[in-house]
């Protein structure tokens, strides 16, 4: 993307189909053009519940095909553990947790305190999803 704006419409562009069920459309979009996938984070901050269902869905897939490239979203993702939503809080952990890679630890360790119990349980889940993963 040559600037924020661009990135901005992009975004918007990608959610939007989202949010209309086109994630096959979307999967080949981040196949085909890596440069998307530092937009991860954003997708799943999205207000809308079925665009964060997507994103999850759109992780689990890519990260069985293309796991370096999805590590690139961890830093996005984990900055909404600290989003005002606990809905979107929860979603950033259970979704590293899905990715189960130990870049995730640091920022799930730093938000075992969360205010919200749901948000705390699934932190927890996470954690050990991804120490299952590296045994």
């Amino acid at each position: 993307m040559d600037n924020q704006q661009d990135a901005d419409e992009m975004i918007k562009m990608i959610v939007d189909h989202m949010e209309n069920g086109f994630l096959e459309n979307i999967v080949d979009l981040f196949k085909h053009d890596k440069s998307y996938f530092p937009f991860i984070g954003t997708m799943l901050g999205d207000e809308r519940m079925g665009v964060r269902i997507g994103t999850m869905a759109l992780v689990e897939t890519l990260k069985t095909q293309d796991l370096e490239n999805v590590l690139i979203a961890v830093p996005g993702i984990a900055r909404l553990l600290k989003d005002q939503s606990p809905n979107i809080r929860g979603d950033a952990a259970y979704l590293l947790g899905i990715i189960g890679h130990e870049n995730g630890l640091p920022y799930l360790n730093e938000a075992l305190n969360d205010e919200d119990l749901l948000v705390r349980e699934t932190v927890e889940e996470a954690i050990s999803a991804i120490k299952e993963a590296d045994a």
